[in-house]
């Protein structure tokens, strides 16, 4: 395979537009893409038409403007390019205000109450920053999605924002520094952890159909306690899948790179290399969805929810963060960190704003399903903390105490082994507990889930390290010694701030105690998380920065807390369903079978003391009984969630009453589980699931 012949061969890229627009219009293209102003409609129209052109020579015949609503995965309305010219012919077209604008029905996408239902108007505007691409011969150009107000109704949108604030304060931060303060951006590489299982035994299992997890399921014998799968051999049929899978990404000018096993067993992992950030976040709504798509070609099914099993690792997305300004990574230490007064003000402004903004950055990683993996020995717990590594530890301490740093020269890897090359360490070792990593040139941000749009955690990153910049930049324009004011900065706010700083295990019970000692924050659930969201600083942020205005945010926190509350109802509703349908009559048939045998053996003189079936059937009865009743009491809580008014309170009464009583139904079926014939138990079982290819 050519990949640098089919890299990009789908995106109406830069070469594309290079080769097919006159210079005139290209010129003014790039001019107001990076000057962020809008295009004239020639321009738009001469695009139009050479995007048309473009995309029908590679089979497309419709078009859609692709964007990304609040349900957090991608929407697109599709238009034929078809104009009639007769009753009887046709002509291909597409003008620049298709381009621009479209309307789909706003009314029918989650809102929050800024549309009423009757309100149905929505647009869609072009983001001529992220490259239009063909996806199933369909021309998709990416939009931000607003209502009739104006107001945001996507993820794009906010994400947009905050990227222009974050550009800007660093641009000026930058200056106040007396530094070149051109072309700066944010980048992301987001990490993409997911299952993959045998799609036939996936569609034996309505749980995993209905909500993306399994909601009942014994622990196998096995696990991932041998670590044997962890960077494995990757399974024949796995890579197969991997390989194909690379092959679309790369056609989208999606630069998947790394792939792996990962932890649990059926788990895997797909790394891209670092860019832009919209972009970034573009890429990664299309790669879980070709995911999906390609593993069914391959009899699979691709599972991105954060816990689809029990007993085993959950799936998280690491997400890479950093700044650049041109080619160069403002979050790269250099030769000598400590002297490098530019990156310390970078890192100490994020760990000032991680800090700052604990709940919203935890709030970034929260969901229903992310809430049964944080936490659980896997990933980190619901406390936000920085690791920096030892060096850079001592180094702020250094400025914090007024003293010289002493610099340590590498050391070489001792092996024992004379053959092998020599190879220097690396000045401090990587921490994989921690939910908010510097990793050498850019910070690791572990606690959002697999499933989550990437848009969230970069529009809170990016708003907040802005925030932090801005007053930065004041102190500096007003100091006369700059590199004085710099390292006086530095001094305080790590003294300020140092408290969110833990180069330890946030696994521990012992950190969560000193967490608490330390002042930070546990938001263990998301609907403990939620109301941090309107606390007034948080409100006063995003409204000064034009992140948000103070209703879009009102309709932020009104969508999350019905979304919980109907994710729950629905795994609720699951269980509830096969519990009576599934699970109960497949023990009472095979009770039928044991006292069948046990009746047998009594009538031909056997003790009751040799008859195993009787014990058996005594103690599947007693377990049947207790299933009937916790699905009799689950059923009736999920209908009195129903008639409570308020979305906070019909949430809180999901996370105390409903889902305690789902985790004691599940008991009580994986008890059953472990005591049923495996030929009698109506579903896969986890050992299938995991271990069937």
């Amino acid at each position: 395979m050519d990949i640098s012949a089919i890299f990009g061969s789908k995106v109406f890229n830069d070469t594309v537009m290079r080769e097919r627009l006159p210079k005139d219009i290209y010129k003014a293209f790039k001019a107001a893409v990076k000057n962020k102003k809008s295009l004239d409609l020639p321009v738009a129209n001469a695009i139009a038409h050479a995007m048309k052109e473009w995309a029908i020579e590679n089979g497309a015949t419709h078009y859609a403007h692709w964007f990304q609503p609040m349900t957090g995965i991608t929407a697109e309305k599709h238009d034929s390019f078809i104009s009639p010219v007769s009753d009887s012919l046709v002509i291909m077209e597409f003008s620049g205000k298709e381009l621009i604008k479209s309307e789909p029905d706003a009314s029918s996408f989650p809102s929050g109450g800024l549309r009423a239902t009757f309100e149905a108007r929505g647009y869609t505007n072009w983001d001529p920053t992220s490259y239009a691409f063909i996806k199933d011969n369909t021309l998709c150009i990416p939009t931000a999605f607003c209502s009739y107000g104006g107001e945001a109704l996507d993820k794009k949108t906010p994400l947009l924002r905050s990227m222009e604030c974050v550009d800007r304060a660093t641009e000026r931060f930058l200056k106040a520094l007396g530094e070149e303060s051109d072309n700066v951006y944010t980048t992301i590489g987001a990490e993409q952890e997911y299952f993959l299982i045998d799609r036939d035994l996936f569609k034996k299992r309505r749980d995993l159909v209905y909500t993306g997890r399994t909601l009942f399921g014994a622990k196998p014998p096995k696990g991932q306690e041998l670590d044997d799968h962890y960077f494995g051999t990757i399974r024949p049929r796995v890579l197969a899948y991997m390989q194909a899978l690379d092959e679309e990404l790369w056609k989208l000018g999606i630069l998947a790179k790394t792939e792996h096993n990962e932890a649990a067993p059926s788990q895997h992992e797909l790394a891209p290399i670092f860019t832009n950030s919209n972009v970034a976040v573009d890429h990664n709504q299309l790669t879980m969805e070709i995911m999906k798509r390609m593993a069914a070609k391959f009899e699979l099914a691709c599972l991105l929810h954060e816990k689809p099993f029990e007993s085993v690792n959950g799936s998280g997305k690491h997400v890479n963060w950093s700044i650049s300004q041109g080619d160069r990574n403002l979050f790269k230490p250099g030769d000598k960190p400590h002297e490098n007064i530019s990156f310390l003000m970078f890192l100490i402004a994020t760990i000032k704003a991680v800090d700052e903004y604990q709940d919203l950055i935890r709030l970034s990683a929260a969901s229903a399903g992310n809430d049964h993996r944080l936490g659980a020995c896997e990933a980190p717990p619901a406390i936000v903390s920085v690791f920096i590594g030892s060096d850079l530890e001592e180094i702020l301490e250094c400025y914090e105490r007024g003293v010289e740093y002493c610099k340590k020269d590498s050391m070489p890897l001792e092996t024992g082994v004379h053959a092998l090359p020599v190879i220097n360490k690396d000045g401090t070792d990587r921490n994989r507990t921690s939910p908010f990593a510097f990793t050498g040139n850019k910070f690791e941000f572990r606690m959002p889930g697999s499933s989550f749009s990437v848009a969230d955690p970069a529009m809170v990153l990016n708003t907040v390290v802005a925030d932090v910049l801005i007053g930065f930049s004041e102190r500096l324009e007003g100091a006369d010694d700059k590199k004085t004011e710099a390292k006086r900065i530095i001094a305080e706010e790590y003294k300020n701030h140092k408290r969110v700083v833990f180069n330890g295990n946030n696994y521990s019970e012992e950190w969560r105690e000193e967490a608490k000692r330390r002042g930070l924050m546990e938001l263990r659930t998301t609907v403990d998380a939620l109301p941090r969201l309107l606390d007034e600083k948080n409100v006063s942020l995003y409204v000064r920065h034009g992140i948000f205005t103070r209703s879009e945010l009102e309709s932020r926190f009104e969508m999350q807390l019905e979304n919980y509350s109907k994710i729950i109802n629905i795994e609720a509703l699951t269980m509830i369903n096969m519990s009576r349908k599934d699970i109960a009559p497949a023990v009472e048939k095979y009770l039928g079978e044991l006292g069948s045998v046990a009746r047998s053996k009594l009538d031909i003189g056997i003790s009751r003391e040799l008859c195993p079936e009787i014990k058996a059937v005594e103690m599947l009865s007693s377990e049947l009984v207790e299933l009937i009743g916790a699905t009799d009491v689950l059923e009736s809580l999920v209908r009195k969630a129903g008639d409570i008014g308020g979305e906070y309170e019909k949430a809180e009464f999901f996370k105390d009453e409903v889902i305690p009583a789902m985790n004691k139904l599940r008991k009580h079926a994986d008890t059953l589980e472990e005591n049923v014939d495996r030929r009698a138990w109506p579903i896969p079982s986890y050992g299938e699931l995991m271990f069937s290819f």
